[in-house]
């Protein structure tokens, strides 16, 4: 009949919170410190925790992307919403004569007061532009 190895003794030092949870937890489990430390040890050591391990990173990575893809979606309709007011304003609002253009810059000026205070009010409680776009909007020919 073969003989258990004997354990062996091992000697560490652990930060004085981490020795409190330590002795909290084997005092409601009811185990001593010894075990339930070989037990967490084991349990790192073992092939399963690298799997679990590559697994939450895998899920991280996987909901990072997916926060990248909604911000490059929310950024395209940023630059697109801008390109177009930018067009849209350039053809409908001709130059101004010179004797009109203090005039023009100070109304200007009020106006974009009042466009940044209503931004604000909007960013504030939204609701959002890339709430109010379809994910999937229809082509001219009718496919999405």
């Amino acid at each position: 009949m073969k003989k258990q190895p004997k354990k062996q003794r091992l000697s560490v030092y652990l930060d004085p919170d981490v020795m409190k949870a330590l002795a909290a937890y084997s005092a409601r489990r009811d185990q001593s410190r010894s075990l339930i430390a070989e037990a967490a040890i084991a349990s790192f050591l073992s092939p399963d925790a690298a799997e679990r391990q590559e697994a939450a990173t895998t899920k991280r990575l996987d909901q990072l992307d997916r926060r990248m893809i909604r911000m490059e979606r929310d950024l395209g309709i940023a630059v697109e919403t801008l390109a177009v007011f930018v067009r849209f304003w350039l053809t409908t609002n001709p130059p101004l004569p010179e004797p009109v253009q203090a005039a023009a810059r100070a109304k200007g000026a009020e106006r974009y007061n009042a466009f940044v205070t209503a931004l604000g009010r909007r960013l504030a409680k939204g609701p959002k532009l890339r709430q109010e776009i379809s994910e999937e909007i229809p082509s001219e020919d009718g496919a999405t």
